[in-house]
C-alpha cells in the first residue's frame, strides 16, 4: 500500500531511515570507545527500542519510572531512569522494579531523593546502584561540576542503601550551538566537566565506572567525548527541525514525518492542512521565523500558524498544491509527537509495512 493512501493526519516513520541512524549513531559511538544506552523518551515504542538494543545499544534510558516499567514488562534490561525519583510511592514502585529488572539504575541529586531510595533498599534488603546528575549548563536539576559534586556524594556517606557508581551529564545547552566549532566546543567542555569531575571524586574513593553523557548534537562528534562511559542520544533515531534549520541534518536523514491533507485554499498563497497543535505540538524556535515544521521539499513555504486541528501554511509564490493533495510535514520536535499519536505508521521504500504501538503514550509519573 502507498503511504499516501493513509487517511491523515498520520505520523509515518521510515524504516530505513531509522536504521541509517542508529547504525550511524553505534559505529561512531564504539570509534570513540562508547556504548550507547538510546533515550526512549523519544519514541516510547517497545518495538523501536529493541531494534537499537538488537543492533548494539547497551540498553536504553527512561525519562520516568512509568516508561522504564513498561519497557522492562516487554523484557528490556539494563535500564536508566534518568530523572529524580520524590515520594514514597516513587521509591516503592523503583524497588519493585529493581528486583526484577536486571542492570536498573536511576539518579540522584538532592539528600531528600537519595535517602528515599536508600530507605526504600533497605526496605528491600537491596543496595541500589545510583548516578549523580551533574549540572550540563541548563540548571535543571543537576549539581555544578567539580567540588559541588564532591561534596554532594560526601553527603551521602551514611546512606546504606544507595551506592554512587558514577555521573550523568546532560549537555542541552549545546542545542543553542549552531556551526561545527561551537557543537565541537561544547562537546569540549561536557567531556572536561564530566572527566574532571569524575577524576575529583576517583581520588575521593568513589566509584566512577558509569561516565554518562550526550545528546543528540554531542554525540554526533563522538571522539570529542573520548573517556566518557556511553552516550544517550534519543532524538537522533528520528531527528527533526530542530537540528534540520542549523544544518544538522538533512531531510533525508528525518525519519518522523507527519502526513497531512490541505483541506482549504484561503489564496493562491496560503492554505490550511489539516494537522494542527494536537498532532503537531506548539513547539517552536523563539526569535526566528521558521515555523511550526519543514513540509518535505518545500523550504520556501511557512507553517505560520496553529490551531488545534489546523496548520495555516504561507509562500512567496502561489502554492503548487490544491484542496485534497497530501504533504508531509517533518516536525520542529519529533519528541513530543508519538506521544501524541499513540500509534504510527511505518513506512519502507514509500510503502506502508505496518503499524507501530506507543506503547508508553502518557507514560509521565
Amino acid at each position: 500500500m502507498d503511504y499516501r493512501s493513509i487517511d491523515t493526519p498520520a505520523v509515518l516513520v521510515y524504516m530505513d531511515i531509522i536504521e541509517r541512524n542508529i547504525a550511524e549513531m553505534l559505529d561512531g559511538a564504539r570509534a570513540a570507545g562508547l556504548s550507547h544506552r538510546p533515550h526512549i523518551k523519544t519514541h516510547k515504542c517497545v518495538e523501536l527500542a529493541k531494534i537499537q538494543i538488537a543492533a548494539g545499544a547497551s540498553g536504553i534510558t527512561c525519562a520516568k519510572l512509568e516508561e522504564a516499567e513498561i519497557m522492562a514488562a516487554a523484557g528490556i534490561e539494563n535500564i536508566l531512569v534518568a530523572y529524580p525519583l520524590i515520594g514514597e510511592i516513587k521509591w516503592d514502585r523503583y524497588a519493585a522494579l529493581h528486583a526484577v529488572s536486571p542492570g536498573l539504575l536511576t539518579i540522584v541529586n538532592s539528600i531528600t531523593g537519595a535517602k528515599g531510595l536508600s530507605d526504600g533498599a533497605l526496605k528491600s534488603g537491596e543496595v541500589f546502584d545510583v548516578l549523580i546528575e551533574v549540572d550540563g549548563g541548563t540548571s535543571r536539576g543537576g549539581i555544578a561540576p567539580g567540588l559541588p559534586v564532591l561534596a554532594f556524594a560526601d553527603s551521602l556517606k551514611d546512606l546504606k542503601g544507595i551506592r554512587v557508581c558514577g555521573l550523568m551529564y546532560y549537555p542541552g545547552a549545546n542545542y543553542k550551538e549552531h556551526d561545527d566549532a561551537g557543537i565541537i566546543a561544547a562537546a569540549e567542555r561536557e567531556r572536561n566537566d564530566v572527566i574532571g569531575t569524575a577524576r575529583l571524586l576517583q581520588y575521593h574513593g568513589y566509584d566512577m565506572s558509569v561516565l554518562s553523557g550526550g545528546n543528540s548534537v554531542s554525540s554526533k562528534v563522538p571522539g570529542y567525548l573520548v573517556g566518557l562511559t556511553e552516550i544517550r542520544a534519543g532524538n537522533y533515531i528520528f531527528n527533526d527541525c530542530q537540528q534540520l534549520y542549523f544544518d544538522r541534518v538533512t531531510e533525508d536523514q528525518c525519519a518522523l514525518r507527519v502526513l497531512a491533507t490541505v483541506v482549504c485554499k484561503t489564496g493562491p498563497n496560503t492554505a490550511i492542512l489539516d494537522a494542527g497543535t494536537k498532532i503537531l505540538s506548539s513547539d517552536v524556535f523563539h526569535g526566528t521565523d521558521f515555523g511550526y515544521g519543514r513540509i518535505c521539499g518545500y523550504k520556501e513555504i511557512t507553517i505560520t500558524n496553529l490551531n488545534e486541528e489546523h496548520a495555516f501554511i504561507s509562500s512567496p509564490e502561489p502554492l503548487p498544491f490544491e484542496v485534497g493533495d497530501k504533504v508531509l510535514i517533518i516536525p520542529n520536535h519529533a519528541c513530543v509527537i508519538p506521544n501524541l499519536a499513540g500509534e504510527m505508521y511505518k513506512i519502507r521504500n514509500g510503502e506502508y509495512e505496518g503499524k507501530l504501538t506507543v506503547d508508553a503514550r502518557g507514560a509521565c509519573r
